[in-house]
């Protein structure tokens, strides 16, 4: 399991008041990235995309990555929230580098490269990386489980 080095997690944890105030457009940037995939935009709930709601509720759920990132405890019940709603969309570890790939883009658009440096891009894809393992664990246990039941 990866794990962000602390200089990527400072990193990550200063950039909260930008997630703060951009962290929608940068959601709905990444959505419109990723979705030029109909495959993986095939898994997701259109009305959820079209209300807002999905943007939002991943919105919301990135800045609080990036304020408890050195306290991943605080995290647990929206952790799991998080697997059983990707275990009921069928989301497979093949599906996170199309998230990375459309996150870290959209980090940068939205918030500049003089703000989205290389360094802070490089910070994200650690934490994401980490973030990613801990989900892709979860869920392979979630599967498992469901499996024996």
């Amino acid at each position: 399991m990866r794990v962000a080095s602390a200089q990527a997690m400072a990193i990550v944890k200063s950039t909260a008041p930008a997630l703060q105030q951009h962290g929608l457009a940068i959601t709905t940037a990444m959505y419109a990235r990723l979705f030029e995939n109909a495959e993986i935009a095939a898994m997701f709930d259109r009305a959820a995309q079209a209300s807002g709601e999905q943007p939002r509720r991943l919105a919301g759920a990135i800045l609080a990555y990036a304020k408890n990132i050195d306290r991943l405890e605080n995290l647990g019940p929206a952790v799991q929230s998080m697997v059983a709603r990707h275990v009921d969309t069928g989301v497979k570890p093949e599906h996170y580098p199309h998230v990375a790939n459309a996150l870290l883009p959209a980090i940068r658009e939205v918030l500049g490269a003089d703000v989205a440096t290389d360094e802070v891009l490089a910070a994200w894809g650690e934490a994401y990386w980490m973030l990613a393992d801990i989900l892709i664990a979860a869920e392979a246990q979630a599967y498992e489980d469901a499996q024996a039941a």
